[in-house]
């Protein structure tokens, strides 16, 4: 019994680290990668406790090689947008002003049912109210309600009379252009020259720029 327990003590501590160790992050904000890692760490720590005859470091041993792998690929993913987008994906558009897409949601496996349940979950029951919906990495559906369905602000009291817009795109994401954002924004490689120019800044040296469709952005330089 008391080696039982000490297992369980030992493999407890080191499941926290790893745990700690990837990141903080709640269940359904893992990405699909870290969530597999997660749950074979979780089943690997029970065999040495339940089978006393296995020695612990068969569970010590994959568990710290499988945290070491998801803390390589994480350097990966973070330096390689490529990688990213293989490992993790990219968040999709599934409406736009009311709108569904439904290749889109075909594509995602999501059906419509799916769909106008997260926007419940959100307190919207009609998807006319939709400004713009994304589905993210993780799964979660983020929600821009129209500014007339929106709760009342100081903000949209005073522009009660504006015409309801899409969020901001991402435009360069760590020195990389991302052409489907100008596409959406109507803009161009030449506006994008003349912010770059402004700013006497090259792309590769951008951590950030975003802009809206009435071409108001934000830049941030890399500082590394």
């Amino acid at each position: 019994m008391l080696i039982i327990f000490l297992r369980a003590l030992i493999l407890y501590v080191l499941v926290i680290f790893s745990v700690r160790l990837m990141g903080k992050r709640q269940i359904g904000e893992l990405q699909p990668s870290e969530l597999v890692i997660t749950i074979l760490v979780s089943n690997i720590a029970t065999l040495p406790i339940e089978d006393i005859n296995l020695p612990i470091l068969t569970g010590i041993i994959p568990i710290i090689s499988l945290v070491c792998f998801d803390v390589i690929m994480s350097a990966v993913t973070l330096k390689s947008k490529k990688v990213r987008k293989i490992v993790s994906g990219n968040p999709r558009i599934i409406v736009i002003n009311g709108t569904i897409d439904q290749r889109a949601l075909k594509q995602l496996r999501y059906s419509l049912d799916d769909l106008m349940e997260s926007l419940r979950e959100q307190g919207i029951f009609d998807v006319s109210e939709v400004q713009y919906a994304i589905v993210e990495t993780t799964g979660k559906i983020s929600v821009l309600q129209k500014k007339d369905y929106q709760p009342l602000s100081l903000d949209i009291t005073e522009n009660k009379n504006s015409a309801s817009v899409n969020p901001p795109q991402v435009i360069i994401d760590d020195g990389v252009i991302i052409k489907k954002a100008l596409d959406v924004l109507n803009l161009n490689d030449k506006w994008l020259n003349g912010v770059l120019n402004k700013n006497k800044v090259k792309a590769k040296d951008v951590f950030l720029l975003s802009s809206d469709e009435d071409k108001n952005y934000t830049l941030i330089k890399k500082d590394y």
